[in-house]
C-alpha cells in the first residue's frame, strides 16, 4: 500500500471514531428505511406480474377471441369445403396424369337426329384438322395472348394468388365463386378437363388442374394447347381455323393487325363476334396492340401501322336457310347441357343492370357448352319432324312468294317465321326461321333469335287469362270507349258496352287496356315471366304491354309455348326439341322424355280462354281461318302502322305461331294478323291435321 493510500485509510477511521451515538442511530434508521423501500418496490413488481390491470385483461381477451374465432372458421371451412377440396385436388392429379398431347387436339363428332332417328346434322370442331404446333404459331399470336390475357404467364405456376384469395373470400361469404381471374393455364384447364358447371367446385378444380398442368407440361406446350383450343366464334376452334374462316388464308400469312383482331375474339366470342359486332372487335384489337406496345413486343411504328389498317373479312360461313331445324336443335342442345351442368335460367330481374350481368354470364356458359357439344361426340335425339318441317317451310315460301324486293344484304325484304309445338309432349316439331332463298344463305333463325312486337296476340297471355282467374268471366261487361291517355281501336270504331268475349273477338284495344289496369300490370307481367319470355324489360312495366307494346318484343317460339299452355289446361312446358342426349357410348347425359311442367294459369281460366278464342275463329278476326272439320282456337295480332303481323292458334293436337314482317322494321300495306300470317297458319295446320280425328278442345 502506498503512503497516500495509507493516509486516506487513516482519515476514514478517524471520521468513524468521531461519529457520536446519535449519528450512528440515525444512520441505522436510514439504512432500515432504504431496505424497507427496496422490499416494497420488489413486492410491487411481483404484484404487477401476478395482477395485471383491466386494459391488459381486455387486450389479451380480445386476442384470445380472435384466435378462437379463426380456429372455429377453419373448422367450419374444413367441414363444409375441406373434404371436397381435397377430393378435387386428387381428381385434378388423376386427370392431368392420364393426359397426353392427343387430349388437346382430338375432336369427336356430335350427331343430331330427327324424331325418326335420321341424322339431320353433324357437329365437328376443326381443331384436329387445323392444329398448329408451337413452332408453327407466329410469335405475334403468342405475344398478343400473353399481353392481353396473362402478363405473368411465364412467371407464375398456373394460378394467381390474389385471384385465389378473392375466390376463397367469395366462397366463404356466398358459397359460390364469382371472382377470380383465370390465367391462361386455368382457361386451358376449363376448356379441356372440366364439365363447365357453375358451382364453386369448378373454380377450385380449375386451379388444381392448372397447377398439375404446369408440373407436367412446359410453358410453350401450354400456350400451344391454349391457342389451338379456344373458341373464335362462328364455329371456329383454334387460331388456324379462325384465320381461314375469317380471312381465307393461313395465320402465317396474316398481318399484325389481323392477328390482333383474331386474338380479340376468344375473351367473349359473343361480344366480339366479328360478323355481328365488328366495331367491338376492332376496339379490343386496338387494346391488344396497346398492351403489346407497352410490353415492348412491338415498336411504335408497328403499333401505328397495325391500328390504322382496315380489316376486311371473307364471305360469311353460314347455315343454309333450309337448315333452320338444325340451328334450333343445336341451340336447344346447348341449353340442355347448360342446365345439366347447373346453370339456372332466369327471366325476372330487379333492374336492367342485373339483367346485363346475367346476360354476360349466360353468354360465357353458353359458349363453353357449345364448345362441349361440338367437340364432345354426343348423340342428340330431337322431336323435329322432317315432313312437318317441309310443310311449314312450304307454307311460308308460297304465301310470301310475290314479295321479291330485297334488302342490301340480298335477302328478301319481306320475311316470315313460324313454330309448331306438339301439345301432347310440349316439344317443337317444326321450326322455320325465314324464307328459302337459293342464292343467299343466312345464320339468322328468326323463329327463336328475333324478337318482335307481338301486338294483340299478347292480350290472352298477359291480360285476359289472368283476369279470368279473378272476378272476370266471358260475359263480364266493359265499356268500350275512347278516353284520354288510352289507346285507339283499329279503324277508330268503339262499341260501348261489350262483353269480354266480344272484346276479344273484335280485338278491342281500349277494353284490354282497362282490364289490364284493373288486374294490375305486375299480375300480367308475372305470367310472362312464368311463361319464360326472355326480353321483358323495366320499361315494360306499363299499360301498353297489354297491347303487345314490349320494348324488345317476343319470339315465335315464346308465343307458341305461351299459347300451348292455354291448350294444355294452363300447364306450361319450356319449349325445346331435345328428347335426350347421350355420349358416344350410349350413356344418358340429358333425358327430356318427361318434361318438367309448371301450372301458370288455373285450368278453369285456361278452359274459359280457349272457349273465347274458339269464338275468334268462328265470328271474330280469325273467322276466315278456321280449319275444316277440326275445332281450333286462335288470335290475330297487328302492330301499329302494320309493321308486324301475327297469328297464333291451336287445336287439341298442335299449337303454331306465325310472324310476318321485315327485318328492317317498316310499314307494310295489307299486312295484318289475319292476312299473310293467318294464311300460313291455315295452310300448314290443314296439312298436318289431315286424317286426324276431329277432337274437341278442352276434352
Amino acid at each position: 500500500m502506498s503512503d497516500r493510500d495509507r493516509r486516506e485509510e487513516q482519515n476514514r477511521g478517524k471520521a468513524v471514531r468521531r461519529e457520536g451515538p446519535e449519528r450512528k442511530r440515525q444512520r441505522r434508521i436510514s439504512d432500515r428505511d432504504r431496505e424497507r423501500y427496496r422490499k416494497r418496490r420488489r413486492k410491487g413488481r411481483r404484484r404487477k406480474k401476478t395482477g395485471p390491470g383491466i386494459g391488459t385483461i381486455v387486450f389479451f381477451s380480445f386476442q384470445a377471441v380472435i384466435v378462437v374465432a379463426l380456429i372455429a372458421c377453419a373448422f367450419v371451412f374444413y367441414n363444409r369445403f375441406g373434404i371436397r377440396i381435397l377430393e378435387l385436388y386428387h381428381e385434378a392429379e388423376k386427370k392431368v396424369e392420364a393426359s397426353d398431347e392427343s387430349v388437346f387436339c382430338q375432336s369427336q363428332t356430335t350427331e343430331v337426329y330427327d324424331d325418326e332417328g335420321t341424322v339431320i346434322n353433324t357437329l365437328k370442331g376443326d381443331k384436329d384438322v387445323y392444329y398448329l404446333k408451337s413452332e408453327d404459331i407466329p410469335d405475334d399470336v403468342k405475344q398478343a395472348f400473353v399481353s392481353i390475357e396473362d402478363k405473368r404467364f411465364y412467371e407464375h405456376r398456373g394460378y394467381d394468388l390474389k385471384a385465389i384469395f378473392r375466390a376463397v373470400v367469395s366462397l366463404v361469404r356466398k358459397q359460390s365463386i364469382t371472382q377470380g381471374g383465370s390465367t391462361i393455364t386455368q382457361q386451358l384447364s376449363r376448356n379441356i378437363f372440366l364439365s363447365h358447371t357453375v358451382r364453386w367446385e369448378r373454380k377450385v378444380e380449375e386451379i388444381f388442374i392448372a397447377m398439375q398442368l404446369e408440373k407436367k407440361y412446359d410453358k410453350d406446350q401450354i400456350l400451344e394447347y391454349y391457342i389451338n383450343n379456344i373458341y373464335y366464334a362462328n364455329g371456329y376452334y383454334g387460331i388456324e381455323a379462325a384465320s381461314r374462316g375469317y380471312f381465307g388464308k393461313s395465320v402465317s400469312e396474316l398481318s399484325l393487325s389481323q392477328i390482333a383482331f383474331l386474338c380479340a375474339i376468344p375473351n367473349s366470342p359473343s361480344r366480339y363476334d366479328p360478323r355481328v359486332s365488328p366495331g367491338e372487335t376492332i376496339k379490343r384489337r386496338d387494346r391488344i396492340l396497346e398492351e403489346m406496345l407497352e410490353d415492348g413486343a412491338i415498336s411504335e411504328t408497328d403499333y401505328a401501322s397495325a391500328k390504322a389498317e382496315t380489316i376486311t373479312l371473307t364471305e360469311t360461313r353460314t347455315v343454309e336457310a333450309s337448315n333452320y331445324m338444325q340451328s334450333y336443335a343445336t341451340n336447344c342442345a346447348v341449353r340442355a347441357l347448360m342446365e345439366k351442368q347447373g346453370f339456372t335460367f332466369r327471366y325476372e330481374f330487379q333492374s336492367d343492370a342485373e339483367r346485363e350481368a346475367y346476360d354476360e354470364e349466360y353468354g360465357q356458359v353458353y359458349e363453353e357448352c357449345q364448345n362441349l357439344l361440338v367437340t364432345g361426340g354426343y348423340r342428340v335425339y330431337t322431336s323435329l319432324n322432317e315432313e312437318k318441317q317441309v310443310l311449314l317451310q312450304q307454307a311460308v315460301d308460297e304465301t310470301l312468294e310475290d314479295f321479291v324486293n330485297r334488302g342490301t344484304d340480298g335477302m328478301y325484304a319481306m320475311q316470315g317465321a313460324a313454330v309448331c309445338i306438339d301439345n301432347e309432349t310440349g316439344k317443337v316439331v317444326s321450326i322455320v326461321g325465314g324464307r328459302s332463298q337459293e342464292d343467299v344463305t343466312t345464320s339468322l333463325n328468326r323463329a327463336y333469335q328475333s324478337s318482335r312486337q307481338p301486338g294483340s296476340t299478347m292480350k290472352p297471355l298477359a291480360v285476359y287469362t289472368p283476369a279470368l282467374e279473378g272476378n272476370y268471366t266471358a260475359d263480364t261487361v266493359i265499356n268500350d270507349h275512347k278516353f284520354e291517355g288510352g289507346p285507339e281501336n283499329a279503324g277508330g270504331v268503339y262499341y260501348g258496352n261489350v262483353t269480354l268475349r266480344q272484346a276479344v273477338e273484335k280485338s278491342l284495344n281500349t277494353v284490354a287496356w282497362q282490364v289490364f289496369e284493373d288486374i294490375g300490370v305486375e299480375t300480367g307481367l308475372m305470367r310472362l315471366y312464368e311463361l319464360e319470355f326472355a326480353k321483358i324489360m323495366d320499361a315494360d312495366h306499363q299499360l301498353s304491354t297489354a297491347l303487345g307494346g314490349l320494348t324488345k318484343g317476343a319470339t315465335p317460339v315464346e308465343m307458341a309455348s305461351g299459347y300451348a299452355a292455354l291448350a294444355c289446361e294452363g300447364v306450361f312446358r319450356s319449349p325445346t326439341c331435345i328428347v335426350k342426349i347421350t355420349d358416344a357410348s350410349g350413356n344418358s347425359v340429358v333425358d327430356n322424355t318427361q318434361t318438367d311442367t309448371r301450372q301458370v294459369y288455373t285450368s278453369d281460366a285456361a278452359h274459359a280462354m280457349t272457349n273465347i278464342l274458339e269464338g275468334v275463329m268462328k265470328s271474330g278476326t280469325g273467322k276466315a281461318l278456321s280449319l275444316s272439320g277440326m275445332p281450333c282456337a286462335g288470335k290475330t295480332g297487328t302492330t301499329n302502322d302494320n309493321k308486324d303481323g301475327w297469328f297464333v292458334g291451336y287445336t287439341s293436337y298442335y299449337t303454331t305461331a306465325v310472324w310476318v314482317g321485315c327485318d328492317q322494321v317498316r310499314s307494310l300495306n295489307g299486312l295484318s294478323g289475319s292476312s299473310y300470317p293467318g294464311t300460313i297458319w291455315k295452310q300448314y295446320m290443314e296439312a298436318i291435321h289431315s286424317g286426324l280425328y276431329a277432337k274437341e278442345l278442352n276434352d
